[in-house]
């Protein structure tokens, strides 16, 4: 008597067994460390955390963190470090005052100045890092002193004030404010587009993967990061229209996500900065421009240093000449609490604007709690570690048990090794 085997039907519990925890784990601590401080400040203040205005401040206070990470997680992905981000941000924002109020320009050219000079700062540390293959710490640490020196010497160690309206604007206005009370509507139209958009992309991404043969995983693990998705940037539009509505940099982020989103996943470009960061050595003889590929990364690490730069000075209303200390340090943390891996090769914009948000959440959260600075800045660096110890065991459940040995090329990219079986001892002649 034959017996048929039937296939086992998903289970909730396989679902979130097979849910990709790299990619997703950080939208549930989010949400988990938002709880917390909604429980805690009950607790402990008898007031909420979670109030449109406190999401709406976490938002624009950690903009310019937040446009750093999406450059420097397109940098790690590439096997690099940036280490002047925070000194390039101070030096474009300084040159972007000096050009509004010594040069008389008009406030939408500062922004190109600012723009300009940070794409420029690019071009000469890509250089150094791409084609002479000077290692990116060394050529980044090097620009971190040289664009604090130039910016004390741009502002002469004062500080200068903006007082063009529309420039501040770029850091503290909101689009179409909402004057007369209730939800903003053009906020709530941006919400359900995202949404919508976020469905088709995960619905037609599984359809072409299960047509070309890919394997997709468990639709129940599928189901569960779409609801993830859509739900958290549902709420965040519901909280954001409930208030003022959406701030001008909030639309700044959401066109940089969706443009480096489509570049990182969509494009040869993109294809070719995941592919460098992976393995060097093996791209390069696949037929990668590895060199002309990270230059051109840190263009665009340095184009988006000055847009943050930018955003601060727009925010602060005022150049001073010690904008951006740490900023690189707060960026390189969001990048790998987003998920990026040490080793490079893997990590993604929405990731890193994930890893952002913690950092900006956990601020806000303890700031409001009177936590002293010391215990932020220590449980800060607990966070950052337990993300990286979370990198290294997400790679031992999905490789077996095998760990990476990070090694670097002589471009100071990371490159991903696995441990191999020491070679045999030749076998001695046994003839005599």
């Amino acid at each position: 008597m034959s017996t048929v085997q039937t296939k086992s039907r998903p289970s909730l519990l396989s679902g979130l067994r097979h849910l990709n925890l790299r990619a997703y784990g950080m939208i549930i601590a989010l949400v988990f460390i938002m709880l917390l401080f909604q429980f805690l400040e009950v607790a402990k203040l008898d007031q909420n955390f979670l109030t449109p205005a406190n999401i709406n401040n976490v938002i624009v206070q950690n903009s310019y963190i937040l446009i750093l990470a999406i450059g420097m997680m397109m940098v790690i992905v590439n096997g690099h470090i940036d280490l002047s981000v925070g000194s390039v941000l101070a030096f474009t924002g300084a040159m972007s005052a000096i050009a509004l109020s010594s040069w008389g320009l008009p406030w939408y050219l500062a922004v190109v100045v600012a723009v300009g000079i940070g794409a420029l700062i690019g071009v000469w540390q890509g250089f150094w890092i791409a084609y002479v293959r000077i290692p990116a710490f060394i050529v980044t640490l090097t620009g971190m002193l040289l664009f604090r020196g130039l910016t004390l010497w741009a502002l002469e160690s004062k500080t200068i004030s903006i007082r063009s309206g529309e420039f501040r604007q770029l850091g503290s206005g909101y689009w179409m404010q909402n004057e007369n009370g209730g939800y903003h509507l053009p906020t709530l139209v941006i919400g359900a587009l995202a949404v919508a958009a976020i469905l088709w992309i995960q619905v037609s991404g599984r359809r072409r993967a299960v047509r070309t043969g890919v394997a997709t995983g468990s639709p129940i693990a599928f189901v569960i990061k779409t609801v993830l998705l859509t739900a958290t940037v549902a709420v965040g539009a519901l909280t954001l229209a409930a208030h003022k509505g959406l701030p001008i940099i909030g639309i700044i982020l959401v066109v940089l996500v969706v443009v480096y989103t489509f570049v990182t996943n969509r494009t040869v470009f993109g294809r070719h900065i995941y592919a460098g960061g992976g393995n060097e050595k093996a791209a390069m003889l696949s037929g990668v421009k590895t060199k002309q590929t990270t230059f051109w990364v840190f263009v665009n690490m340095g184009a988006l240093s000055g847009l943050a730069g930018v955003v601060l000075t727009a925010r602060l209303a005022s150049a001073t000449p010690d904008a951006g200390t740490m900023f690189e340090l707060h960026a390189i943390a969001s990048s790998f609490i987003g998920g990026a891996s040490m080793s490079g090769g893997v990590g993604t914009i929405i990731g890193a604007v994930i890893g952002g948000l913690v950092m900006g959440v956990m601020n806000q959260g303890m700031s409001i709690l009177s936590v002293g600075q010391d215990m932020q800045s220590v449980i800060l660096g607990l966070v950052v570690l337990a993300a990286v110890l979370f990198d290294v065991w997400n790679k031992k459940r999905t490789t077996g048990g095998g760990l990476p040995i990070v090694g670097t090329t002589p471009g100071g990219s990371g490159e991903a090794k696995r441990k191999t079986e020491k070679p045999k001892e030749p076998a001695e002649d046994s003839t005599e």
